[in-house]
């Protein structure tokens, strides 16, 4: 009725009989087994990994470790004050104001005072350099940290 589990055969040449090495010399794969002479190589778990340099001092020991990577560091994206300039007298500026005339791309912001300021403006961000807050306040202005 049909046919059986016990009749189930692959295709024709689908399966690919497995190299039988070390049989002989009549095998074409006898003696070294296809790999060579002598040496480091052709022993079992002879193959050393890639940073493997003859026994010498890696070169990753060799050179000496320097400094770290805080993981809890907070990237700012500087805005300079000069660079506030465009902003009309009294306009509050922040994080999204300054996301949508490209000034930044993403993140928290700090202003730094690089050109100073001369009008009075209303701004918000992350974080203020001591002398920008300065520079701001002095011109009638107002940093609030958010």
């Amino acid at each position: 009725m049909g046919i059986e589990l016990h009749q189930l055969k692959p295709p024709k040449n689908a399966v690919k009989r497995r190299k039988r090495v070390g049989r002989g010399t009549g095998s074409g794969r006898g003696k070294t087994s296809g790999k060579g002479n002598k040496g480091q190589k052709s022993r079992s778990g002879g193959v050393k990994g890639p940073y493997f340099e003859g026994g010498q001092m890696p070169l990753v020991r060799r050179i000496p470790k320097r400094g770290f990577k805080h993981k809890k560091r907070v990237k700012y994206e500087i805005i300079n004050l000069s660079s506030l300039e465009k902003f009309a007298e009294n306009q509050e500026i922040t994080p999204e104001i300054l996301k949508e005339n490209g000034f930044i791309k993403r993140g928290p912001v700090k202003i730094l005072s690089y050109g100073g300021i001369n009008k009075p403006l209303i701004i918000k961000a992350n974080a203020f350099s001591h002398k920008a807050k300065n520079l701001i306040e002095s011109a009638g202005g107002r940093a609030e940290v958010i």
